[in-house]
């Protein structure tokens, strides 16, 4: 089993910046894909990002391009997730989630209890 814990959540201002980070610990496997997805109230579960256990093959919606940088440090098992020019529109909780299909789809892989994000006007 894979076990995945968010931090770096919280209350901040619209035009802020927050960075999220997810640890994994367990059986993650040597070749794997890591994300993030998040969800707004009454809204559906979106994947925002994502990244390979080699760092490769970087991917963003729309909704967060050129706002939203993903990283991942293999020595510390971290995924990261650096959100600046953060808006009211990016208030939800954040989810990492972990697949060694190399797929991130909601219902699959590992997730962890999510961080929630709320941004102020």
């Amino acid at each position: 089993q894979v076990q995945l814990v968010e931090s770096g959540g919280g209350l901040v201002q619209a035009g802020g910046s927050l960075r999220l980070s997810c640890v994994a610990s367990g059986r993650t496997g040597t070749i794997y894909r890591m994300g993030w997805f998040r969800q707004a109230p009454g809204k559906e579960r979106e994947l925002i990002a994502g990244i390979n256990w080699s760092g490769s093959n970087i991917a963003y919606a729309d909704s967060v391009k050129g706002r939203f940088t993903i990283s991942r440090d293999d020595a510390k098992n971290t995924v990261y997730l650096q959100m600046n020019s953060l808006k009211p529109e990016d208030t939800a909780v954040y989810y990492c989630v972990l697949d060694r299909t190399l797929r991130l789809r909601i219902g699959a892989g590992f997730w962890g209890p999510g961080t929630q994000v709320t941004v102020s006007s």
